[in-house]
């Protein structure tokens, strides 16, 4: 197995509904929100972290192959493939050459040297600085802050209110991965499903409640624009 090129996948996201991707912050101050969104500590602009975009993009993709049931909720690992066969095995394959997957239990040195290490390289999302100062020029914030409340179904009052902080609808994060290809192999198909996949179901938390809605902008892949390419997969035929 031999590392034959780098790609690069570089592009857009655009939140067309409010995005909460939490901090982790557990600590109420002041006038604060209940649930802050993740910031970058020197900038405080909020950005989406490369592994929440790895991690629900390689939920979806197993999600999307039927794999979930085989692995008792888990991520797909090399234990898992002897229980698949024929094209799902393939797919199969090519997630873990994508993700990576742990070589636990008894792995063949054939089938390992068959994967190899995994390709996908996620990098943070960085608040694109032209929309930051946009904002600032309206003297508007970069984030908003939304107030919910449980209503009670029989007296008919707001319970429990909560206070959300979201970035707005229309921000934009500068979006790159890195993809190590051997052999001259071809995955980039697999990537463009999870791509739509996201563009689906959205990102971040309480996206039954409409958040984390996004879009893919002005795609390219080592320069040249796969826009077109993405907005033409077809998750029945990728099926």
């Amino acid at each position: 197995m031999q590392l034959t090129h780098i790609q690069k996948i570089t592009g857009k996201i655009e939140l067309l509904s409010g995005l909460h991707i939490g901090s982790g912050n557990t600590e109420i101050h002041i006038g604060g929100t209940d649930n802050p969104v993740i910031k970058n500590p020197i900038t405080q602009h909020p950005y989406i972290p490369g592994s929440s975009i790895k991690g629900k993009m390689r939920s979806l993709l197993e999600w999307q192959l039927g794999v979930v049931g085989h692995t008792d909720g888990q991520p797909l690992s090399f234990k898992h493939l002897k229980k698949l066969d024929g094209k799902v095995l393939d797919k199969a394959k090519n997630l873990i050459k994508l993700f990576g997957g742990a070589p636990d239990g008894d792995i063949s040195p054939d089938l390992l040297s068959e994967i190899g290490p995994s390709r996908l390289s996620f990098w943070d999302c960085a608040l694109e600085p032209d929309w930051a100062k946009q904002m600032d020029s309206k003297n508007l914030l970069l984030t908003e802050t939304k107030m919910e409340n449980m209503i009670d179904r029989i007296k008919g009052t707001a319970e429990h209110p909560r206070n959300t902080e979201r970035v707005p609808a229309t921000a934009r994060f500068d979006f790159n991965l890195t993809l190590r290809v051997h052999d001259h192999e071809d995955l980039i198909d697999t990537i463009l499903v999870g791509l739509k996949l996201l563009e689906l179901t959205g990102l971040g938390g309480s996206g039954s409640r409409g958040y984390g809605k996004i879009a893919f902008r002005d795609l390219k892949l080592d320069g040249e624009d796969i826009q077109a390419r993405l907005e033409q997969v077809n998750l029945q035929e990728a099926a």
